[in-house]
């Protein structure tokens, strides 16, 4: 390849890096994050092949479009489907609450009371 071809690659692979990573940042649902890690990744792994270091692109491929992704969404909905939760019920989540939805055997009732 030309030098020129090489830096026109170079800097549309950085342009592609840029905008991935500020839209990771960006993004506020780990779900969709992950999606976006994974573009970021793939950007990378072109920037890597082009600055001729084919063993980095190949392992930011692996670990970088793939596992860390893969890894952040299986954390999120393990993480989504814990029974019993009370913060997912759409109170304050500060745990500033009347003790009705306080789990355990250490709660309280409907009403307030302790549990016996």
């Amino acid at each position: 390849m030309t030098d020129a071809l090489t830096d026109v690659l170079i800097a549309v692979a950085l342009l592609l890096v840029a905008a991935a990573a500020t839209a990771a940042v960006l993004n506020r649902d780990p779900a969709r994050q992950s999606l976006v890690l994974s573009f970021l990744g793939l950007a990378l792994t072109l920037l890597f092949t082009f600055l001729q270091a084919p063993d980095v692109a190949l392992s930011q491929l692996a670990v970088g479009s793939a596992v860390t992704p893969l890894m952040i969404l299986l954390t999120v909905r393990k993480v989504r489907r814990r029974p019993g939760d009370s913060r997912s019920g759409g109170g304050s989540g500060d745990g500033s609450g009347d003790g009705a939805s306080a789990g355990g055997p250490r709660g309280a009732d409907r009403d307030g009371r302790p549990r016996r």
